[in-house]
């Protein structure tokens, strides 16, 4: 039993590696040899906004290892230069709970505890890599970006990896932060990355756009877009219904989604789309922006593994715009990527080294 920390997973863990591990994934999946449960969240009230414990679990049968990815975070709704945003901590500003706790399939022992911001970022990116290799025309050059965070980061990374990328134009409402992101990928991935005073101007000309915000409300309008463009996303709030009708192909990562009953009172939809369980008085809820439903939430519109197995043929026509909802799949994300990440810190000798004996017993459930 091990504790890798977030030094630990970036000593092992690159881009390339996490796209292989999620594509390998996807053909287990395929294969049912693979499986996931989609991220449930539960919201506890507290003055100003609320605490949000959010799960998700998956296993792959290749690597014998099953995630459950946990994480403890306040809430708070904020507007920020326009756009309503929602920020997250542990304790303070810039601290944050977020583990992956791996186990094997194989005996049932715990295998380690793991950071999981690192991992987040680079497992969420080479999702939007794969939803870029197989949804986007081969020739795309040209990326857009909306965000300049650690997602931005993360998705520059993994779509550079798919397409050649020779263009990257990025746009966020602080000046300093897009300014500050585009001389770091200028010289991280060696192209002209430039920081635009709007997002209309950054996708002018794009073939690729990646949505990276933290916005609980549209970042880009249909209008904008352009035909043979590919757009992925990160939020289920970033792109409108505008948007979401204008694109000629949508897809999603995985089928399986939990949806809210929303006469139930107790059940709702979180402020970022995700299936939760909400405590509180009927005022006490109002505090948090609820997520629209759209369309692209449905389980039933094609996914990225059923392009790779053959069985939907995604983009079908260079000019058609295609849409990458990044949703579905996230507890296999964790499986894939974490036991990835595990297995090579374990070769390298890399790892705090944990007492077994502290999370095993001898008094049955």
């Amino acid at each position: 039993m091990i504790f890798l920390t977030n030094e630990h997973v970036q000593q092992v863990l690159d881009m390339k590696t996490c796209i292989e591990a999620m594509e390998d994934a996807y053909r287990e999946l395929n294969e049912q040899r693979a499986g996931y449960r989609p991220r449930i969240d539960f919201y506890v009230p507290h003055e100003p906004h609320y605490y949000r414990w959010g799960t998700m679990e998956g296993a792959s049968r290749k690597l014998g290892v099953f995630a459950i990815r946990m994480k403890s975070d306040m809430l708070a709704w904020e507007n920020q230069n326009g756009f309503m945003v929602e920020d997250k901590y542990c304790i303070q500003r810039g601290r944050y709970c977020g583990l992956i706790f791996l186990l094997s399939t194989r005996n049932a022992e715990p295998l380690a505890l793991i950071n999981d911001g690192y991992l987040q970022h680079m497992r969420v990116g080479a999702c939007a890599g794969l939803g870029t290799k197989y949804l986007a025309r081969k020739d795309a050059k040209i990326l857009a970006m909306i965000g300049s965070g650690g997602m931005a980061r993360t998705y520059a990374e993994a779509i550079k990896q798919v397409r050649p990328i020779e263009v990257m134009r990025v746009f966020s409402p602080t000046k300093a932060n897009r300014e500050t992101f585009a001389a770091e990928m200028t010289e991280k991935l060696d192209i002209e990355v430039v920081a635009m005073d709007s997002p209309e101007k950054a996708l002018k000309g794009a073939d690729i756009v990646s949505l990276t915000t933290d916005s609980l409300v549209p970042v880009i309008q249909a209008e904008w877009l352009e035909p043979g463009m590919h757009v992925n996303n990160v939020r289920n709030n970033e792109a409108g219904p505008d948007v979401l009708a204008r694109a000629d192909v949508r897809a999603r990562l995985g089928t399986s989604t939990l949806f809210a009953d929303r006469s139930a009172p107790e059940v709702v939809t979180g402020s970022d789309g995700m299936f939760g369980f909400i405590a509180g008085s009927q005022e006490e809820k109002r505090k948090i922006p609820a997520s629209p439903h759209h369309e692209i939430d449905n389980p039933n519109i094609g996914t990225v593994p059923e392009i790779m197995a053959g069985r939907w043929s995604g983009r079908s026509d260079d000019r058609q715009i295609t849409f990458l909802n990044n949703q579905g799949t996230q507890g296999l994300q964790f499986a894939a990527v974490g036991g990835a990440a595990y297995n090579l810190a374990k070769a390298k000798g890399l790892g705090h080294p944990l007492p077994l004996e502290w999370f095993t017993q001898n008094i049955r459930d």
